[in-house]
């Protein structure tokens, strides 16, 4: 019941302050305009629909302190609805809106927290109310606004029954020069109620009817409702007829200024005054005006939370179509570009493709040509010397012996052949039918060559270099054999034992006769050493010859 007196001067301040913001609006914001019009209108819930309106559009212009004002407006029309939740969450939303280093902002931001301490004092949060009216006070553009906030903090005061602190302010608020007549009635009657507070026995009725008589002067209805509110409490317990009096005039008053919560109020104090039969009647309008005004709160409400609803929904959905459209823009932009960067591979590819082609080609053209210089020199060497010599010999021996010269003619077609199998050989393909090959070659209807296990899977993981000295290797002992042993019988055995490969070759000629190896054989030597192997001729054999050979695979 008391709370007409903070109800008083709230909208006062806020009319104050909707001026002022009212003054600066943003003319190319169409939205702010049309919520104005409806706020002059007193269509306050369509005010607040199109307030909610232009704040989406000032901060689509990147305008933050119209959005801020907008979101000012909508905490007032909240506030005043009765939605003191609302009106609290929309208040502290606007705090980041402002900047408090502007001082042309510093109204608005005043205006914004003494909004918050009017809110968070209906919400009987008092100490934090002072802290608002602290911090409004701070920022406050001019001293009529500042007396209207300190009011309103000693009203505060009054309810946490720090009558003291609450009696300073007014003392210091009437000491002012000049006092507008409206403003010392209203300092006037705040501090005599304080009084009557602070000491039941105390008698504010003088400075009641001295502020009432100023107040019917001015024609101040807002404050003569104040005025009737304070004598109708005074009298309650003192003259009954007085006290009724002056309810059913702040009845009237109320009616008159069309303040539902006022009416509410005096109702509520004529049913506590008037005898039975009135009162029913008073009861009974109570009733209908408390759960009509009940009624269109929860429906303001609602209808402001479907608003904000609403309005974060569409701007939830605008932000997932926008982020879908960047998503989808990024992933043709992504396809676009490793389509690009493929393209570029494969043309890279290419003409790496192509001039590895022609460095390979060159390469094997360059082999070739050295395989060739290669095998001309040994031809020319190892064969055309030998024909020479043999050419010179039957020119200039009258006498040649028949034998002789086939032995001569021989040893050139073993060296031709030789020089073929080398040629030929190609150690990555069919080794072990080529190593057969080149063996079975030097065999003849006098000497027998036997080979055992030369199989293809024993030189799957050998080594290409590898191969070719272990065939030049053989083809040597072949040659020294075919030369010198004079056998009729030839054994070679391959096996793979752990790691290594051994190879057994065996003959039943001449052998070394316990002489030195050939210069030949000291060539076999070194080719096995080469590839990290042995090679091991078996002297205690009483006939023949036997060589053992043992290399790693890898």
């Amino acid at each position: 019941m008391k709370n007409h007196v903070l109800f008083s001067f709230v909208l006062f301040l806020l009319f104050s302050c909707t001026k002022t913001i009212k003054k600066e609006k943003k003319e190319q914001n169409e939205f702010f305009d049309v919520a104005y019009e409806y706020l002059d209108k007193g269509k306050s819930d369509s005010a607040f629909l199109y307030f909610n309106k232009a704040k989406d559009l000032f901060l689509q212009q990147k305008d933050s302190l119209g959005a801020g004002k907008c979101l000012v407006n909508m905490g007032i029309i909240s506030n005043d609805k009765g939605d003191y939740f609302g009106a609290q969450e929309i208040s502290l939303q606007a705090i980041p809106f402002f900047d408090s280093s502007q001082k042309r902002q510093h109204v608005y931001i005043s205006s914004n927290l003494n909004n918050l301490a009017m809110v968070t004092h209906k919400l009987d949060v008092f100490q934090q109310a002072l802290e608002f009216y602290d911090s409004a006070i701070s920022l406050s553009p001019d001293s009529s606004e500042t007396r209207i906030l300190l009011n309103n903090k000693a009203l505060t005061y009054q309810k946490l029954k720090d009558y003291k602190a609450a009696l300073k302010i007014y003392e210091e608020i009437l000491k002012v020069p000049g006092l507008a007549r409206k403003d010392f009635a209203r300092m006037l009657t705040n501090q005599a109620y304080t009084k009557w507070l602070q000491d039941p026995q105390y008698n504010p009725v003088s400075d009641y009817l001295k502020a009432l008589r100023i107040r019917q002067q001015e024609k101040d209805l807002w404050g003569q409702n104040s005025s009737y509110t304070h004598l109708a409490e005074y009298y309650a317990t003192k003259k009954l007829d007085v006290a009724l009096s002056y309810a059913d005039k702040r009845y009237q008053v109320a009616k008159a200024i069309n303040s539902a919560d006022d009416r509410l109020a005096a109702l509520q104090m004529l049913v506590q005054l008037s005898p039975p039969k009135e009162s029913k009647v008073y009861f009974d309008s109570f009733y209908h005006l408390s759960d009509s005004l009940q009624t269109a709160r929860s429906a303001a409400k609602n209808q402001f939370a479907l608003i904000r609803y609403e309005t974060e929904k569409h701007k939830a959905d605008f932000l997932k179509a926008q982020t879908e459209n960047i998503q989808k823009r990024n992933r043709i932009v992504l396809q676009s570009f490793a389509l690009g960067v493929l393209v570029l591979l494969f043309i890279l590819s290419y003409l790496w493709y192509r001039k590895r082609k022609k460095i390979l080609q060159q390469e094997k053209e360059l082999e070739v040509k050295n395989t060739e210089l290669k095998y001309v020199k040994k031809i020319h060497d190892r064969v055309a010397n030998k024909v020479y010599h043999v050419m010179s010999e039957v020119e200039n021996r009258p006498v040649f012996d028949k034998e002789e010269l086939l032995d001569k003619l021989e040893d050139l077609y073993n060296v031709s052949r030789d020089i073929s199998y080398e040629k030929d050989l190609n150690p990555d393909e069919h080794y072990a039918e080529q190593l057969s090959e080149m063996l079975q070659s030097y065999s003849s209807s006098a000497t027998e060559i036997l080979i055992v296990s030369n199989e293809e899977e024993l030189w799957e993981k050998v080594e290409g270099k590898c191969k070719i000295e272990v065939f030049d290797v053989l083809q040597e002992l072949m040659t020294n054999m075919k030369k010198h042993s004079k056998a009729d019988s030839v054994v070679l055995k391959f096996e793979k034992v752990d790691h290594c490969i051994n190879i057994l070759y065996a003959d039943n000629g001449v052998g070394l006769n316990g002489s030195a190896k050939k210069n030949g054989l000291t060539n076999t030597e070194n080719r096995i050493k080469s590839i990290r192997g042995t090679i091991t001729f078996d002297r205690t054999v009483t006939k023949g010859l036997e060589i053992n050979i043992s290399f790693p695979i890898h």
